[in-house]
């Protein structure tokens, strides 16, 4: 990720890209739709999981979020994020580098958590991905407020599984709206996003 993000941070500094926007711009339309649905108050404190370029971060102070926060393990990726931010002239959204694997003590009372493909990639580990994938939602847990939302957006689980990885402490809310498809006369969702709630 680290060499990604140096690349997209080159990128950036060379031409003004901010690069990759995972899932595209409609699935950062979809949570702020739901966010502005639900009347979620615009002084919530939110935290993006795995930030990457913090577009959704931009987007959310854009339409006028003002406690904001995102994390990411790459510094490359902050550092990215950082650039950004400054060009779009949003001061108040706080960066940080941190493993959401790993918290620090100060990570925590969040109301809104956004994760936009990190459980995906975090999935993907070779190394112990199930021991990483309770560590998440152990994380979750801790840096989530009783009934504080997670919304989770991701290409690699269907909504079953999704259910199951966040049984312990969550429910579900609602599924929301994505792209479908047909292919071999079944139909299907390329990405799946999930609102849940953590449980009292």
């Amino acid at each position: 990720w680290d060499a990604a993000y140096d690349r997209e941070l080159q990128t950036f500094q060379d031409i003004g890209d901010a690069g990759e926007i995972w899932f595209g711009e409609e699935s950062m339309v979809r949570i702020i739709r739901w966010l502005e649905k639900q009347k979620v108050p615009l002084d919530s404190s939110v935290l993006d999981i795995g930030t990457g370029n913090g577009v959704l971060l931009i987007e959310l102070a854009k339409s006028g979020y003002t406690n904001l926060t995102g994390i990411d393990y790459s510094p490359s990726a902050i550092q990215l994020s950082e650039k950004i931010r400054e060009k779009e002239g949003m001061s108040n959204i706080k960066l940080k580098v941190e493993d959401f694997l790993a918290p620090s003590a100060d990570l925590s009372g969040f109301e809104i958590c956004i994760d936009k493909g990190t459980f995906d990639a975090i999935s993907l580990n070779p190394e112990n991905a199930v021991g990483k994938r309770k560590q998440y939602v152990r994380s979750l847990c801790s840096v989530l407020t009783p009934e504080g939302f997670f919304l989770i957006t991701s290409c690699n689980w269907t909504k079953e599984e999704l259910l199951n990885e966040f049984r312990e402490g969550f429910e579900i809310l609602e599924e929301l709206p994505t792209p479908r498809f047909c292919f071999g006369g079944r139909i299907g969702n390329s990405v799946t996003t999930l609102v849940f709630q953590r449980k009292k």
